[in-house]
């Protein structure tokens, strides 16, 4: 494919959360080809309630982005040669930006393999558009795509799936894997999305030797420009290369070449820790450790201080980070008592996530309301000494955050 001037945005999961809002929102209006939005159902065409998720996709577009989105429905490789599926291929030959996401990735795969959707959206990526996969749809776009029921849930051995490969059609042979950070199992692991180390390591040995796996964690998007030829991580946690037993972690706002998500070498230096395990967790310490309750504790202090700064983004971090934490003591046969007390800092954390913004909710219109009274004076001072340009930029300004002033024989009111 000559040359590609599109943008592919790879998410772990949470796509249509409050995470992910501005990052949508960039995509949008960065995307050089600017052609229909649309939500493809195809990952969950099985499910009965595929339509609830499209119309949740629209929803939350509508809602929280701006944008009209469109749902193109292909729900299996039988309508291909229906009127419902020759309009998914119309709709997808002129879209702009494609979002995916949940479902199933084999069925994704048995699906859209033989469909002209792949080439679709790789076209529309090399014309300047921009697509979006999350979670199960993630999966697809590499060379190898892991059946996760099929191995999870059936109990099928470890094994891959070839992929639609639309990264690879693309120049970029890598092997994505989202849900990297899962914790899900509580009790056991459901890292590496829900295959836990075991299976993982298994399915690692069964890659050609050099491929490279992009981990996604939750909430995390990995951005593949590739006009620059280059990634940005954004989102609430991290995402990993691994080759060859070597990983790399970015964390938000970190840049990677693509020469260096392939493993060639790079001119210019990208971001991230390097560091070389075996299996996937390291042999050795470079560092001493910090103990299960230090960890816990600068999670709480962190907390503390996006509470008390309204952070609701660096909050819910904290909250992801406390849970993974508390997931690992349990693997790592911590004490159980030590476990159940970081439980309990956990569970207050999370109910003053809550209690914290019902106060602000009330604190916030108090101080509102001091501000309005105090701009008032202000305009009345300046009424006074008859400097009319400044007392009407002050109403000027009450009037643009809604606030109708009006000028009585009692004195000036208002309200909103």
């Amino acid at each position: 494919m000559g040359i590609v001037r599109g943008t592919i945005a790879l998410i772990g999961s949470g796509e249509l959360s409050g995470t992910m809002v501005e990052t949508h929102k960039k995509l949008l209006s960065q995307s050089e080809y600017k052609g229909k939005s649309l939500f493809l159902d195809t990952p969950a065409g099985f499910q009965e309630n595929v339509d609830l998720i499209a119309r949740r996709a629209v929803q939350y577009f509508q809602d929280k982005i701006g944008e009209n989105l469109e749902v193109a429905s292909f729900k299996s490789i039988e309508m291909a040669n229906l009127p419902e599926g020759e309009k998914a291929f119309h709709d997808l030959s002129e879209a702009g930006y494609v979002l995916i996401g949940p479902g199933s990735p084999s069925y994704t795969v048995k699906n859209l393999e033989t469909s002209p959707i792949p080439s679709l959206l790789s076209a529309m990526v090399a014309r300047g558009g921009c697509l979006v996969v999350a979670s199960a749809a993630a999966l697809t776009v590499g060379s190898h795509t892991i059946p996760v029921y099929e191995i999870y849930k059936v109990g099928e051995k470890p094994d891959w799936v070839k992929g639609l490969n639309i990264l690879g059609h693309l120049g970029l042979e890598i092997v994505v894997v989202p849900h990297w950070n899962n914790a899900e199992g509580g009790n056991h692991d459901t890292r590496f999305c829900y295959m836990g180390e075991k299976r993982f390591r298994i399915l690692e040995t069964k890659l050609p030797q050099g491929a490279t796996i992009l981990g996604l964690d939750e909430h995390t998007a990995c951005i593949l420009n590739f006009s620059s030829r280059e990634a940005m991580v954004e989102g609430l946690g991290q995402v990993t290369i691994r080759r060859d037993e070597e990983e790399q972690h970015f964390d938000r706002n970190d840049r990677i070449t693509f020469d260096q998500l392939q493993g060639k070498p790079s001119v210019t230096s990208a971001k991230g820790s390097t560091r070389v395990e075996k299996g996937v967790h390291s042999e050795g310490k470079a560092e001493p450790e910090t103990s299960f309750w230090d960890r816990l504790h600068e999670i709480e202090n962190s907390f503390q201080t996006a509470l008390e700064q309204n952070d609701s983004a660096a909050m819910a971090t904290m909250l992801l980070e406390a849970d993974r934490q508390l997931w690992q003591a349990q693997l790592d046969l911590e004490n159980p008592e030590f476990i159940s007390q970081g439980r309990e800092i956990f569970r207050e954390m999370i109910v003053l996530a809550g209690t914290g913004f019902e106060l602000a909710s009330k604190v916030i219109p108090r101080k509102f309301n001091d501000l309005v009274n105090h701009m008032i004076e202000l305009r009345e001072e300046y009424r006074k000494d008859k400097q009319w340009i400044r007392a009407d930029q002050v109403r000027s300004l009450l009037q643009k955050v809604g606030v109708v002033l009006e000028d009585t024989e009692e004195g000036p009111r208002w309200h909103l």
